[in-house]
C-alpha cells in the first residue's frame, strides 16, 4: 500500500508541473506579445498598426484545470486468529526438582498442568442460520468468510455464500457436473475448494473459477489456509497411503507423509479435515485412525490426541478405537484445537498441546459433519439430522 501511496503521489507531482510548465509558457509568449505590441505604437509607422492581427482568443485559452479524484480506502475485516499467528505462540511453562547425588531419598520430577483457558461453563447457542438445504440437497461443509457471511457446500452441484440472516448472497457453480469435496477460505478471501472426482483444486477469483492444481495419483480431500498464505491439503492416494501437501498458489512447497520411524502418519481413510493452529501446528482430524494427528510446521509428529486425557506419539489403543471418532475439526484464536465427535455428539477441545480441556455439548447438533470458528472464536456447525440450519454458538468467555 505504501508503494502505491508514492507512485499516486509521484504522478500527482507530474502532472502539476507539467501544468506549471505550459502557464509559464503561456505567460512568456503573452509578454512576448506586450513588447511587440508597445513597439507598434512607438513607432507611428501606419504599415505595421495595420498589419496587427489580435491574438487574445489564442491566450484566452488556458491549460485545462487539473481535476483531482481523491481515492478512497476500503478497510477489511480483521482476522484476530492470523495477526495472533504472525505474532507466534508461548508454549507452557514446566518445572521440575533436580535430584541430588548425595540425597538418600530422590524426588520426583513435578510439572505443572497446562493452565485450564476461560471456557463457559455452558455453551450458548447465539443463533440458526436458515440456508436452503435440506433432504434433496444435504449441507456437507461450511467456511466463515468474515465474521457475517459462511461459504457453504452440499450434496449439489453449487456452493453459497450465506449471512447470518440467512439470505443468500452469492453462489458458485461447480463445472462438469461434480461435487465439491471441502472449502475454504484463503487469506485474501477467495474461495478454494476440492473436487475429489476430478482431482483437483480450483480457486475463485473475480467470479472465475480458476484450476489451482491437478493431480493424477492422488485424490484431494480437505484443505485449509494457512497464515502464510498456502493451502495445506489432505489428499490418498489408489493403494492406501495418505499426506499432507503445503501449496504455494499451484507449486508444491512441502510433503508431510511418513514419521521419524518411516511410518506412515495417517490412515487411509478418506475422512482427514484439516487445520493449522496458531502456532502453526498442522491438525488433522484422522476418522478412521481414530485420532487428531498433530505435526509441527517441519511435518514432524507432536502428539496424537485419542480421546479424554489421551495423548501421545504412539497409535490409538484398541479401548481408545471403540470411542473416538474425530469427524471434523477447527482452532481458534487462542490455540486450542475443537474436535467433533461424530458418534457422541459432543466436541473435544484441548490446548495447543494435546491436553485435555473440556467437552461441549453442541446445543442440540448431532452427529456433527463440520466445523469452523470465526475471528471472535464464535463456533459454527450443523445438525446433521437437520442439515437446513446452521449453528451460531458462544464457548468461549
Amino acid at each position: 500500500m505504501q508503494n502505491k501511496i508514492e507512485n499516486m503521489d509521484s504522478k500527482s507531482i507530474a502532472f502539476i508541473d507539467e501544468q506549471e510548465s505550459d502557464i509559464n509558457h503561456s505567460t512568456a509568449k503573452i509578454e512576448q506579445r506586450i513588447s511587440h505590441l508597445t513597439e507598434v505604437l512607438d513607432s507611428n509607422d501606419f504599415d505595421l498598426v495595420f498589419a496587427y492581427k489580435s491574438r487574445n482568443e489564442e491566450f484566452k485559452r488556458m491549460p485545462a484545470p487539473y481535476q483531482v479524484t481523491l481515492p478512497t480506502f476500503t478497510p477489511q475485516m480483521i482476522n484476530r486468529k492470523k495477526i495472533y499467528q504472525q505474532f507466534g505462540s508461548l508454549s507452557e511453562l514446566c518445572t521440575s526438582r533436580e535430584e541430588y547425588e548425595d540425597e538418600t531419598k530422590s524426588l520426583d520430577a513435578i510439572s505443572l498442568s497446562p493452565v485450564r483457558e476461560e471456557l463457559m461453563h455452558k455453551p450458548r447457542l447465539i443463533s440458526e442460520i436458515q440456508t436452503d438445504y435440506g433432504n434433496q440437497c444435504q449441507l456437507i461443509g461450511i467456511s466463515c468468510l468474515h465474521d457475517s457471511e459462511l461459504w457453504t457446500c452440499g450434496t449439489d452441484h453449487t456452493i453459497r455464500l450465506y449471512n447470518f440472516e440467512g439470505g443468500l448472497v452469492n453462489r458458485v457453480q461447480i463445472l462438469y457436473d461434480s461435487l465439491a469435496g471441502n472449502i475454504a477460505v484463503t487469506l485474501c478471501g477467495e474461495l478454494v475448494y476440492t473436487n475429489s472426482f476430478l482431482r483437483c483444486i480450483n480457486i475463485v477469483k473475480n467470479a472465475k473459477t480458476l484450476t489451482l492444481v491437478r493431480l493424477l495419483d492422488w485424490m484431494p480431500l480437505f484443505l485449509c489456509s494457512s497464515s502464510s498464505g498456502d493451502i495445506l491439503v489432505t489428499m490418498i492416494n489408489d493403494i492406501g497411503e495418505a499426506k499432507v501437501v503445503r501449496y504455494s498458489g499451484s507449486t508444491e512447497k512441502q510433503n508431510i507423509q511418513w514419521d521419524d520411524q518411516g511410518q506412515p502418519l495417517y490412515s487411509s481413510g478418506d475422512k482427514k479435515d484439516i487445520s493449522e493452529n496458531t502456532n502453526l501446528d498442522i491438525c488433522v482430524a484422522d476418522l478412521e485412525a481414530h485420532a487428531v494427528v498433530v505435526v509441527s510446521s517441519a511435518g514432524k509428529l507432536r502428539f496424537r490426541y485419542t480421546g479424554q486425557s489421551s495423548s501421545s506419539t504412539t497409535p490409538p489403543s484398541a479401548s481408545t478405537v471403540q470411542s473416538f471418532r474425530p469427524y471434523c475439526i477447527a482452532t481458534d484464536s487462542r490455540g486450542r484445537i475443537l474436535t467433533a465427535d461424530h458418534i457422541m455428539h459432543c466436541i473435544h477441545i484441548t490446548d495447543q498441546n494435546g491436553h485435555f480441556l473440556r467437552f461441549i455439548e453442541i446445543c442440540g447438533v448431532y452427529y456433527p459433519r463440520a466445523l469452523c470458528v470465526d475471528s471472535r472464536d464464535n463456533l459454527y456447525s450443523f445438525n446433521c439430522m437437520a442439515r437446513s440450519k446452521i449453528k451460531k454458538i458462544a464457548y468461549d468467555v
